[in-house]
């Protein structure tokens, strides 16, 4: 019977900074995982490298289910961002051993494809209206069929989601201290009307839009933007108020037929147990790297099902390659898919992370080779070596801190 031989951590920054573990087994194979959190990478790099690694030597990989609840509920500390990342790097990770073990991706041993593909979005954005619209065009050229739109709103001096074109990302911060951003409500909300209006003047209503508020509203400012929003049937609002307080989205649901999907910063089935059993939400956008895995993820998914509201996973250029392929694997198996949200990867991380999944006419398929089919160059990080970075605070213009 085969057994865990090593597990260890890996820190590096090919163009951003991923947290990778590697484990390796007595048969000669070897697991990767993701477990990058954005702007705390240490903290989750500190609690596998401190205290997982070392309770996994000796164990039977095979056993995905026994380690998960082995390492959550013997922590008695439950829950929570570094420790659901933790425990995912070690899930992905198991799994691609036992895709592995089998010949198999890991899609296969899920049930197999449910579909052919995964429709993905991109991410479009503009300094104003038209660069919003050119960029737009570009992403259709590439072939994608829904697309995330955001612009800079005039009066603010920074935007989110809203590139620099100096080469830079927009997060996180490209600077050893928080980078500070600015927020008004009012005039958002009296802006984000006339970008969909432009988009689907000049393109029509036959790709899907979606746009990212990132928690910066009130549920009552949110329900007005929903309604707003309206006529230019947006495919969802993302994260229109703080997620936290789940019940703040029976007021937006009240007022609004725009889909709504929240859970990028949530962490478990419990976090989003309220928003899914009462259908306050149509897609949940937890993602595999911070929701505990490939085998709490499904768990999630399978409740969402029962209530109507599809997947829509986190996809941020944060997560790592190996995310993102463990992402696709389950996309293409569950019943309840809903879309995949896909930034890509700046080089040089194709120096460290070689990938195997592919893109065509909008989707995506993770590819056929044994496990997750994520290869990750060790010695290749080693050339990158970690740079602190921090996620962007927001201030309201009045200098109070806001929801970034």
């Amino acid at each position: 019977m085969a057994r865990i031989t090593d597990a260890r951590v890996v820190v590096s920054s090919p163009g951003r900074n991923y947290v990778t573990l590697v484990v390796e087994t007595s048969d000669g194979l070897v697991g990767v995982g993701d477990a990058t959190l954005n702007g705390r990478e240490l903290a989750v790099a500190s609690y596998l490298r401190d205290h997982l690694c070392p309770l996994l030597t000796g164990r039977d990989p095979a056993r995905i289910e026994d380690t998960w609840q082995y390492l959550y509920k013997g922590a008695y500390w439950r829950r929570g961002p570094v420790t659901m990342t933790a425990i995912a790097a070690v899930d992905v990770a198991l799994w691609d051993i036992k895709g592995k073990v089998a010949g198999l991706p890991v899609y296969q041993l899920l049930g197999g494809a449910a579909r052919d593909g995964v429709m993905v979005y991109g991410h479009a954005d503009g300094r104003d209206v038209p660069e919003l619209l050119d960029r737009f065009a570009e992403y259709l050229d590439q072939g994608y069929k829904a697309v995330r739109i955001q612009a800079a709103v005039p009066g603010l001096a920074k935007t989110y989601g809203v590139a620099p074109r100096d080469g830079l990302m927009y997060e996180p911060a490209n600077s050893n201290l928080p980078d500070e951003g600015s927020w008004e409500s009012s005039a958002y909300l009296d802006f984000a009307p006339s970008v969909f209006e432009a988009v689907r003047d000049r393109f029509g209503f036959g790709v899907h839009l979606l746009h990212d508020v990132h928690h910066r509203l009130t549920p009552i400012e949110a329900a007005r933007l929903g309604k707003d929003l309206e006529p230019f049937r947006p495919f969802w609002i993302e994260d229109a108020t703080p997620a936290e307080d789940q019940s703040a989205f029976r007021t937006i649901r009240a007022h609004t037929t725009t889909p709504l999907a929240v859970g990028e910063v949530l962490n478990s089935i419990w976090d989003v147990q309220t928003l899914i059993t009462e259908r306050l939400i149509d897609y949940v956008r937890t993602s595999v790297s911070h929701t505990g895995g490939i085998s709490h993820l499904r768990k999630l998914y399978s409740l969402a099902e029962l209530y109507g509201v599809r997947s829509g996973a986190h996809g941020a250029g944060d997560l790592s390659p190996i995310a993102h392929a463990a992402a696709l694997h389950l996309d293409l198996a569950i019943p309840n898919f809903g879309i995949q949200e896909y930034m890509g990867h700046r080089d040089p991380a194709g120096e460290v992370f070689r990938t195997s999944y592919t893109f065509d006419d909008g989707h995506m398929h993770p590819a056929d080779l044994p496990g997750i089919g994520v290869e990750f160059d060790e010695a290749a990080a080693g050339r990158f070596p970690y740079e602190p970075r921090y996620l962007p605070v927001n201030r309201r213009l009045d200098g109070t801190v806001h929801d970034w």
